[in-house]
């Protein structure tokens, strides 16, 4: 059964997120809040941690996860971010976005589409932010549902409900409280004009 650490969702306790560091060091998969909904994701430089998370969502391999970064300047090692891009951004970030960029040689073969991009979030969440400073990579982001459905639709709304579906799958749960599924408005920057490919709790103004 997986580990259940009670994290303050406001002021993450430091000596709690470095534990759940560790667990992500030593390749572990990790459920936790995000400011969207609770997640499930690992190191993305640790490749056996990464297929497990396939595994559990049930995914097929040509179907690449996003993952978290925790700035601006953190995306910019990962993917590709021109004039537009960065100005749209840097207004709008942290937040609940995730943005299609055109992936570096940085990231791993396994988090890139066929067409080499990736999807990138900087959520606006502190046990996130804590959790991706502490350990210092990206961490994977897929929504913490039963299925492979990414509509936001499910019953997860805390620490409990993730140990009934995920307490067997995964090696650490962080219980930050109620978090009310809904999902990341999806914004493709790979030109320098936005596409909005799925609209959720961001705000699409900005980008229109």
């Amino acid at each position: 059964m997986a580990r259940i650490l009670e994290i303050n969702p406001y002021n993450p306790q430091a000596r709690l997120i470095a534990q759940v560091v560790e667990t992500l060091k030593k390749g572990g998969v990790i459920c936790y809040p995000t400011d969207t909904m609770y997640g499930i994701g690992c190191d993305i430089f640790n490749k056996k941690a990464v297929q497990r998370v396939y595994q559990i969502k049930k995914r097929p391999k040509h179907k690449p996860f996003s993952f978290m970064c925790s700035s601006l300047t953190n995306i910019s090692e990962y993917g590709h971010v021109g004039n537009v891009a960065y100005r749209l951004m840097r207004k709008n970030l942290p937040g609940a976005y995730t943005f299609v960029l055109p992936g570096t040689k940085l990231v791993p073969k396994i988090m890139l589409t066929k067409q080499k991009t990736v999807g990138i979030r900087v959520p606006d969440n502190p046990i996130c932010q804590a959790l991706l400073q502490k350990l210092g990579n990206p961490v994977l982001n897929t929504s913490a549902t039963a299925e492979d459905d990414e509509s936001g639709v499910t019953s997860i709304l805390d620490g409990y409900d993730a140990d009934q579906l995920f307490g067997n799958l995964v090696d650490l749960i962080i219980d930050g409280g109620e978090v009310y599924p809904d999902p990341s408005t999806v914004i493709s920057l790979i030109s320098d004009f936005p596409e909005i490919l799925r609209e959720g709790k961001g705000e699409v103004e900005p980008f229109l």
